[in-house]
């Protein structure tokens, strides 16, 4: 690959990321309004206050290549929200709710994990060290949201499935001597 093929590729990642975490800047606030844990609450604060680190480093990246960072929306970040914002639309149960919004969460923290490791790759093939240290400093602390919303899910998952247990005990059972609808297809599915 020639290097300006790879640099045209370097930056269309950064557009990407930029993109991607300025969506994030204004879609954490609402992730952190629906949770019902603290904890996540306070999680998604968090990365909300790391995440504008991250657009302003990502600017520095921008400003050491003398290119601009618009013009490009990150379509798979945009989904990624569009898929979380649906799921708390549905109005699940607290603990659902939860669980859910760190599955959404994940899946942004994977997302942003390979954008950030390709980015760089192509910094440290095209000799850009300052870069290249900004970036893994971002990579890093992705990584380490990732592994902090897995250390949440392993105790908010565990809730949410007590929870559906304690509801399908609760749940009325049919007596034995009243009516009985037949049962549909759908029913029995």
């Amino acid at each position: 690959m020639e290097t300006n093929a790879l640099k045209k590729l370097y930056i269309d990642e950064l557009k990407d990321l930029f993109s991607a975490e300025n969506q994030l800047v204004k879609a954490l606030p609402k992730m952190a309004k629906a949770a019902t844990s603290e904890e996540l609450r306070s999680a998604f604060e968090e990365h909300l206050e790391q995440t504008r680190e991250h657009v302003s480093r990502l600017e520095k990246v921008f400003e050491q290549l003398d290119e601009s960072p618009r013009g490009k929306t990150c379509k798979g970040m945009a989904g990624l929200i569009e898929e979380g914002g649906e799921m708390i639309e549905e109005d699940p149960e607290p603990e659902e709710l939860d669980a859910g919004l760190i599955s959404a969460a994940q899946r942004v923290e994977h997302y942003e994990i390979a954008g950030y490791g390709s980015a760089r790759t192509y910094a440290n093939l095209l000799g850009e060290s300052e870069a290249v240290s900004l970036l893994e400093q971002t990579l890093a602390e992705e990584k380490e949201t990732d592994e902090k919303l897995t250390e949440l899910a392993e105790q908010i998952n565990v809730v949410a499935k007590e929870a559906e247990e304690s509801e399908e005990e609760e749940a009325p059972k049919p007596s034995s001597t009243g009516s009985r609808k037949p049962k549909t297809r759908a029913a029995r599915a």
